[in-house]
């Protein structure tokens, strides 16, 4: 009876394909080693980084005429937190400013990195660097941290406004891979990014207002945040970088009266439908 059991037992493991076992045990490896690509061209770790941006909040980025709107979505704080602690909104420079969707410790640390960048730069060239120079410094710090051993990427994607030397708003977004690039409208984070992004092309214009502007990205976030303007951040970056973060009741307006349109809209297709 033994040696039947035995003999079955090999005839199973001749029946598992041997490509299979060997296939597991690669993904395996390559899965662990941020170094190594997979045969089909993958840094696994990159990719399982970028999935820790999605599980983020949202983060919506805005260009306007004279103006950058950065809308943030705010997770439900604990009963007794401060939620003054809590920023997705930060300055990075007198003439920056970054949102993150992400993991918030790492966004601290490659926040700090990059404002001691800006400091040695104005410390080295007498001036406040370019939004563009942060962004590359930010995608670079990035990328490094994909391509040695012994660390692991950063799980946050950024969007870095401000203005240019020739007083043009500017949107720039790094992610994870290191690489960077310039937006007129973008969203981070979350589940529902593809969604937004085809909101945002359906919506965007060339030389939008600054409350055109606000207003697009409020609506945005409305399609992802329950409670309305009570979980979410909204920040306009004027000539400058100067700062500039909205009140909660100001926002509360803006949602009650998109909510309001959007209800009105209802109720005029439901009198054309009787």
């Amino acid at each position: 009876a033994k040696a039947e059991s035995r003999q079955k037992q090999r005839k199973q493991q001749q029946q598992i394909p041997h490509h299979y076992l060997s296939n597991n045990l690669q993904t395996m490896s390559y899965d662990r080693a941020i170094t190594v690509f997979s045969p089909d061209g993958h840094l696994f770790q990159v990719e399982y980084a970028m999935e820790a941006v999605r599980r983020g909040s949202t983060a919506v980025g805005v260009r306007g005429k004279d103006c950058v709107v950065l809308a943030v979505e705010r997770r439900a704080l604990a009963k007794l937190q401060d939620p003054r602690t809590i920023r997705k909104i930060v300055s990075v420079d007198e003439r920056s400013v970054l949102a993150f969707a992400g993991l918030t410790a790492d966004a601290r640390v490659l926040i700090n990195k990059t404002r001691t960048e800006a400091q040695s730069y104005r410390l080295t060239c007498e001036d406040a660097p370019s939004v563009e120079y942060l962004a590359r410094y930010i995608a670079r710090t990035q990328q490094r941290y994909t391509q040695r051993g012994g660390v692991r990427p950063f799980g946050i994607a950024t969007l870095l406004a401000g203005f240019s030397d020739e007083g043009k708003p500017v949107l720039y977004q790094t992610d994870p891979a290191g690489t960077h690039s310039e937006w007129k409208s973008q969203v981070i984070g979350g589940r529902n990014a593809k969604t937004l992004r085809e909101f945002l092309e359906k919506n965007w214009e060339e030389g939008l207002e600054e409350e055109k502007a606000v207003r697009i990205g409020v609506q945005a976030l409305l399609e992802v945040v329950d409670s309305g303007a009570k979980n979410m951040e909204i920040c306009v970056v004027r000539l400058g970088g100067a700062k500039s973060i909205m009140e909660e009741k100001d926002v509360d307006a803006i949602v009650k009266e998109i909510e309001a349109e959007a209800e009105e809209g209802k109720t005029k297709t439901s009198s054309a439908d009787e």
